[in-house]
């Protein structure tokens, strides 16, 4: 700063306003690769309707601005269903805000659509849970099962074996980052083989996933309605960006 304002001092006039606004091209520049990184964010629901989604409408509805799935104890689910946004995503970046209620639900992404008529995905979980430790894996629906538990980093070799390679908390300590009845926001972060789930900005898993033949580079994204107890679960301010 002392350097700066002697400059300022003996430099001459034109000096200093060409100094200055060098800076603020910097500024700009900056402002403006910002803007246009922040404009790639789409919205992929208005707030009002199911337009671009797919479901069972007797599950899925709007309600309250926000995309919410239910079931109810007389008429239980035989098997978990989904509503799937089918457009397919790559190497992308997923926010949205949820709230669950009882039971238990999910973000599917590079997902496959199994059954059209009953709305069966496989694939890629950022897992969601009312209760257990749940919260904030990663499962593979209908596939290897858990990939990486809450706070673990995990490798995924070419045979299929996993190991931990590092940690982003322990996991106890993890599940006060959120708050269960509530909304919180989830953020799902997938880029060539490296999977990462966020919740309120908090890194809760990685996947490191390098079986090829059973790792997915694309894919669909869903919302899972659990089946079991009832139970009620919520998405609002879904914004992609790939």
């Amino acid at each position: 700063m002392t350097c700066f304002l002697s400059f300022l001092r003996h430099a001459r006039p034109s000096l200093i306003v060409c100094g200055l606004a060098l800076s603020i091209g910097v500024v700009t520049s900056a402002a403006t690769t910002f803007g246009q990184e922040a404009a790639k964010a789409k919205s992929l629901f208005d707030g009002k309707t199911l337009t671009g989604w797919s479901g069972l409408p007797s599950n899925w509805r709007v309600e309250d601005g926000a995309i919410t799935g239910q079931s109810v104890a007389d008429a239980p689910l035989k098997n978990n269903t989904f509503i799937v946004y089918e457009k397919p995503v790559k190497d992308f970046e997923l926010t949205c805000e949820f709230k669950i209620t009882n039971g238990n639900s999910g973000i599917q992404y590079r997902s496959k659509l199994m059954d059209k008529e009953k709305f069966i995905v496989g694939g890629y979980q950022a897992d969601i849970a009312a209760e257990g430790p749940y919260m904030g894996i990663n499962y593979e629906e209908q596939g290897r099962g858990i990939l990486a538990e809450r706070g673990q980093i995990v490798s995924i070799d070419a045979t299929g074996k996993k190991s931990q390679v590092g940690s982003s908390g322990d996991a106890t300590a993890l599940a006060t980052k959120f708050d269960l009845g509530k909304w919180n926001t989830y953020r799902v972060v997938a880029k060539g083989h490296v999977c990462q789930h966020f919740i309120n900005g908090v890194l809760m898993s990685e996947i490191q996933d390098h079986q090829e033949g059973k790792r997915a580079s694309e894919g669909i994204l869903a919302f899972q309605l659990h089946a079991g107890p009832p139970m009620t679960v919520q998405f609002k301010n879904i914004m992609l960006s790939e």
